[in-house]
């Protein structure tokens, strides 16, 4: 097979097939002053178009259509409120406060993201993940503060609540510390931090929201996502089973929750309480059976079943009417009063507590809620504002810090809910608020009686995933392991270290395939992924699947040199070796000869030994190269032109191009363009070829 015996210096330019547009940017103190311009300036139309931006209910509620609407929205609110209501009272025993501050929590949320949000079908209000993490940092605020954590130091009834949210105790009954003048209990502190977390992590999404720092949200990928809650929700299974089987063991701070945890309830395994744990099996049966019933006939029910209420309603009465407090000592919710406490600013002296640890619940909640509000927007066929919903959840969490409430985001299985019972607008959120508004106002008292082990049936959820792709598969296990034998906190920082750490690998170590042409087409493909594909004669044709960067250009190198089998440098110095060997032996035998031609017959021996002259590299898959790239594709190019072969450009990006224009590439004045970049993979093997035979043509005629 006859080869290149040598690369042109400058070949005939082409015609070129694709001009680049010239883009003129305008300076950018100008693009600054029109910005700034266009901000500041006050009209009529700009500030209704701002005031409606920032409560869109003003662009949606004037166009609701009473007849299409309003029986969809009625009987979803009615139902999420429903469910809504036994969770929010649930959730409290997560959280680590009273269960009156669920209720207010639920009716607050969304009240004002019927205002502010603009997705129809999201819920927001309580959710677990959220209430599981604000427990852990009031848990661990109270233990630093010297309370005792165990569940006979808290007090419960009416008495141990107050309009002033304060207690003033007599001298060492009870410890107390003092907030903004007053002596607070251990109900009230709890209650402190909870709003100075949420009002602090409110203020985080506010900021983010001003600032447009939602990519942010894009480093939590969905596998670390699910690997999170999941082993939260081991957490949270662990963190109530103490209620479960009725036992008084004090709540565990520090990282190693889940086996420190299970280690005490071990240990305290025989004073479980029965009352409590046959209560416990009677309630998660029912649950259970609720839900396959649920999943088995969901597409003959009209609505899902109230299993919750059912079994919070049945529970109540029962305790209520069996007394099972006073004759088996079962723990019971205890006192839950009607009405609201007067409003009262978040404790400022305690944000500098809990200022870091309001960071990963601002980020968790607004991923949650965008990523909910986006999904559910695509599925019924209209758009959302990222930026509004951020705001709108950054304010459902500072307004209603001020009225006792805790951190809240959006929650699949409500939000499921309302989309699965006829949903049209948030007028649903409006009418579930009201339902809350009910059971403050007049249906509170009734859940007295209410066993906490119920409560901790209706919490507890251990979802089952995995997922098809290997790598999100161990990202997935990572963040459910960290985040369940560690702590929530570091678990979600570990999970989206390694999830960044994994796109990082796969770009360090991406494959990198041989292509072969299809039949006579143009088109060319992986020859280790497609049959019945022919390798071009002479060619090599190489696509990287990865960005080059200094992170990878080893890799990019080594891949090359194993694909087409040849290492330059090592070629190079085989040559010399032979070609520094014959010319000895061609010395020794022309002196033995008498011959004086000094051996230059064998210059340019080895010349002919390769089986391609021209390497084509695929870029289509490669977004973008830095710096390191471009020298690495100097670097390439110099040393395959020294064994006479060719190196080209196919199928680069406008970024790519760029970056290699800036560094001179191509030659001063892109004069080499037209022979190292082609717009295809077809059009640069014609080029080889056709060149390659120039060349040939050339050596003939010399």
């Amino acid at each position: 097979m006859e080869k290149c015996r040598k690369v042109p210096e400058i070949t005939t330019a082409q015609p070129l097939l694709l001009e680049r547009r010239v883009h003129q940017q305008e300076p950018k103190v100008s693009v600054f002053k029109s910005k700034l311009k266009k901000s500041v300036t006050c009209s009529v139309p700009r500030i209704r178009s701002t005031v409606t931006g920032f409560f869109p209910v003003m662009r949606w509620l004037p166009k609701y259509k009473v007849r299409d609407y309003i029986c969809g929205d009625v009987m979803s609110g009615l139902i999420v409120g429903i469910i809504l209501v036994p969770q929010a009272i649930a959730y409290c025993l997560l959280a680590g406060v009273e269960p009156i501050y669920g209720l207010y929590t639920s009716f607050y949320a969304n009240i004002i993201y019927f205002l502010m949000g603009t997705s129809r079908h999201v819920s927001v209000g309580i959710f677990s993940l959220m209430s599981l993490m604000v427990g852990q940092v009031v848990y661990k605020e109270m233990f630093l503060a010297g309370f005792d954590l165990s569940e006979d130091s808290q007090a419960s009834g009416p008495d141990g609540f107050n309009g002033s949210n304060s207690m003033n105790l007599t001298a060492g009954h009870l410890h107390s510390v003092e907030l903004m003048g007053l002596q607070c209990s251990k109900e009230c502190y709890a209650i402190s931090i909870a709003t100075a977390l949420t009002f602090m992590a409110g203020i985080y999404q506010v900021l983010m929201a001003v600032f447009r720092l939602g990519f942010v949200s894009v480093y939590l990928s969905a596998p670390m996502l699910d690997g999170f809650a999941t082993g939260a929700s081991f957490t949270i299974l662990t963190v109530q089973v103490k209620y479960l089987l009725g036992l008084k063991i004090p709540r565990h701070q520090g990282y190693g929750t889940v086996i420190i945890t299970w280690i005490n309830v071990l240990a305290n395994i025989h004073k479980t309480n029965l009352c409590d744990l046959i209560t416990s099996v009677i309630c998660i049966s029912i649950l259970v059976a609720g839900k396959e019933i649920q999943e088995r006939y969901k597409d003959r029910l009209k609505i899902p079943l109230p299993t919750e209420l059912v079994v919070v309603a049945g529970a109540t009465l029962a305790s209520h009417f069996g007394e099972l407090n006073s004759h088996y000592g079962s723990s019971v919710s205890g006192h839950i009063p009607t009405g609201f406490i007067p409003p009262q600013v978040p404790n400022f002296s305690l944000m500098s507590h809990v200022a870091l640890d309001a960071l990963p619940l601002a980020v968790i909640s607004f991923a949650f809620t965008v990523s909910l509000s986006e999904m559910f927007a695509k599925k019924n066929g209209y758009t959302v504002r990222a930026n509004q919903e951020m705001l709108a959840i950054g304010f459902c969490n500072i307004i209603p810090s001020f009225f006792h409430c805790f951190t809240t985001s959006a929650a699949l299985a409500k939000t499921m809910v309302k989309d699965s019972t006829g949903c049209q607008t948030q007028v649903s959120s409006l009418v579930s608020a009201l339902v809350v508004l009910l059971i403050l106002l007049f249906f509170a008292p009734f859940f007295y009686a209410l066993q906490k082990c119920v409560l901790a049936c209706i919490i507890i959820d251990v979802p089952a995933k995995w997922r098809d792709s290997k790598n999100d598969a161990i990202v997935w296990l990572v963040a459910m392991s960290a985040t369940a034998l560690i702590s929530v906190e570091l678990g979600l920082v570990i999970g989206v270290v390694f999830s960044m750490s994994c796109v990082i690998f796969k770009t360090q170590k991406p494959k990198v395939s041989l292509l072969g042409r299809v039949n006579d087409t143009d088109i060319y493909d992986d020859v280790d992924e497609y049959a019945n594909l022919a390798l071009p004669a002479r060619v090599q044709v190489i696509r990287f699947q990865a960005p080059l960067y200094y992170a990878n250009k080893d890799t990019f190198l080594k891949s090359i040199y194993k694909i087409v089998g040849v290492e330059p440098f090592l070629e190079m110095t085989k040559r010399k070796k032979a070609e520094k060997k014959a010319k000895e032996m061609s010395q020794r035998r022309a002196k033995a000869s008498g011959d004086n031609n000094n051996g230059d017959v064998v210059i340019g021996l080895v010349q002919g030994e390769l089986e391609f002259h021209t390497i084509v590299l695929d870029c289509s898959a490669m977004p973008f190269i830095d710096s390191t790239g471009m020298a690495t594709f100097k670097v390439l190019v110099k040393e395959y032109k020294e064994i006479g072969v060719r190196v080209i450009l196919a199928s680069c990006n406008t970024s790519v191009i760029d970056t290699l224009q800036k560094g001179q590439f191509f030659g001063k004045n892109d004069e080499d363009m037209s022979s190292l970049l082609f717009p295809a993979v077809h059009a640069a093997v014609l080029h080889a070829n056709s060149t390659c035979a120039a060349v040939r043509l050339e050596d003939s005629v010399v």
